[in-house]
């Protein structure tokens, strides 16, 4: 899998305002803004994140994700 096939399949289950992703093929690194993080514990933000990728994390086709995870709000402030 490469960085931008990974970058889709986030973007195609979570509406994104800004979206990097960052890896070797298995291990990866996001910066994921979305609206629908709003109210939401960090927790629950990657909860979101994983039920996109769904059996891509399972089937360990996407090994390890590391997030960022902010809400339009958070990512203006940085």
């Amino acid at each position: 899998m490469t960085a931008d096939e990974l970058k889709a399949i986030i973007a195609a289950g979570l509406a994104c305002e800004h979206l990097e992703v960052e890896g070797d093929g298995r291990h990866w690194s996001a910066v994921i803004v979305s609206s629908e993080f709003e109210g939401k514990r960090p927790i629950q933000r990657h909860q979101r994140v994983y039920a996109t990728l769904g059996a891509r994390i399972q089937s360990d086709e996407v090994h390890a994700l590391s997030m960022k995870t902010l809400t339009p709000a958070e990512w203006s402030a940085s």
